[in-house]
């Protein structure tokens, strides 16, 4: 089932390359200045067509603006052939006994799409020889814990443990910012085995996956998920497992989930006011914000949101502890391909408005609203869902101010991808 209704969504997007008549009258051309670059449309698929016939901002943005994007279009492919295998059951399934779908090779696919992104390098990330990597360390294990396996499973999960954290001395790191990346990607936690929580649990039920493929493993396992800050993935036996246990089981969808939002929280434009609601943090730079309302303002988080805002007025993608626009976009698109919150439209729609791309960040927003004025879903109940919903407002009328403005020219779009996109006032 899906997370938002009985059936997929009706938001999921579906773009195709515009062209327009060189001149018209018509209201339908009125803006064709914007009609170059692809623009969302509403279509109600099945899960088996995600990522087939949809498009988003970044890669077209990119290849417009002389940035190849074949590696990137491949990883991005490789994604959502894995994904469209999440069934409704399958969301809900806990990694250690996930069938459906390679988590592995979902996890290097999204790094393998970022690490194009950024490096610009005509060779694609190896998935195949990273996959290989868990084979290795599963034979690794094998080899040194024989005699685990003739002892209790409390026993083999101690040696497991014991091998990846001590023999192998994988350990944790809670970096979410943008100077220590490679702890939220799997090919670089396999390689200096320092990750996050999730890219540890990944690992562990990878090994799982192999023991239970040999036959080394005869009985139901679960992964502890830490949800503190210092605590490491653990093994535990599921006929001995205690209610509370449950609420630390990592779905497969939950941990995707956590994987890209992790990226997504560690490459956003706008890093002041950690660990502050992103999306807040955006509308603030774009001064969406009463900041009256704002108690904990200082002159530090005032002169971050503008120092993020001149950076994307010259064009400038990343910058040391100050995110980055690329990766942030990729994040929110394979967020929104998971269908895994409404609110991934809005955070999505507030980074296109900050990129210039106003039409596409309008349609974005639309969508957005649609998912909340259907039955059943929750209106704002405390204060932070309020500001939320007020910045969502500011930024509808805004947008609609600027496309409605007959004077307003797009700036060439091959030319400056995040240049100065001046609002027509």
């Amino acid at each position: 089932m899906s997370l938002f209704g009985a059936s997929s969504p009706p938001w999921v997007l579906r773009t195709s390359l515009l062209t327009t008549p060189s001149s018209s009258s018509s209201s339908s051309s009125k803006f064709s200045k914007y009609q170059s670059f692809p623009s969302p449309r509403l279509l109600c698929r099945a899960q088996a067509n995600v990522g087939s016939d949809f498009k988003f901002v970044l890669h077209d943005a990119l290849d417009s603006s002389g940035t190849p994007t074949s590696l990137a279009r491949e990883a991005r492919e490789g994604f959502c052939s894995q994904i469209r295998h999440l069934s409704g059951i399958e969301r809900q399934t806990s990694i250690s006994i996930n069938r459906c779908v390679d988590l592995g090779k979902t996890a290097l696919y999204i790094a393998a799409e970022d690490d194009s992104l950024v490096s610009h390098s005509s060779v694609p990330l190896p998935v195949d020889a990273f996959i290989s990597r868990f084979g290795d360390l599963s034979m690794d294990y094998c080899s040194h814990y024989n005699s685990s396996f003739r002892s209790s499973p409390e026993s083999l999960l101690d040696s497991l443990e014991n091998y990846l954290y001590v023999n192998k001395a994988f350990r944790r790191t809670n970096a979410r910012h943008h100077s220590e990346p490679r702890a939220l990607y799997l090919h670089s936690v396999l390689t200096h085995r320092s990750g996050s929580p999730a890219m540890l649990s990944l690992i562990y039920s990878e090994i799982l996956k192999m023991l239970r493929l040999w036959g080394f493993l005869d009985f139901d396992v679960e992964i502890f998920f830490p949800h503190d800050r210092h605590s490491l993935p653990r093994g535990y036996h599921k006929q001995k497992s205690k209610e509370s246990d449950n609420a630390h089981i990592l779905t497969s969808q939950g941990l995707l989930v956590e994987i890209l939002r992790n990226l997504k929280d560690a490459f956003w434009p706008f890093q002041h006011d950690q660990p502050g609601n992103l999306f807040l943090r955006a509308a603030r730079a774009a001064n969406f914000i009463d900041k009256s309302n704002i108690n904990e303002d200082s002159g530090f988080q005032l002169a971050s949101a503008k120092a993020a805002q001149h950076r994307l007025d010259r064009g400038v993608w990343t910058s040391v502890h100050f995110g980055d626009m690329r990766r942030a976009l990729s994040a929110c698109e394979r967020l929104i391909l998971l269908e895994a919150d409404p609110k991934e439209l809005r955070d999505y729609s507030i980074l296109l408005y900050h990129c210039g791309f106003y039409e596409q960040s309008l349609e974005y927003l639309k969508l957005y609203q649609d998912t909340k004025s259907r039955p059943l879903r929750r209106q704002p109940s405390d204060s932070l869902a309020i500001l939320e919903e007020d910045a969502v407002e500011k930024l509808m009328i805004r947008l609609n101010l600027i496309l409605m403005e007959d004077g307003w020219s797009r700036p060439s779009y091959a030319r400056n991808f995040l240049g100065n996109n001046s609002e027509p006032w």
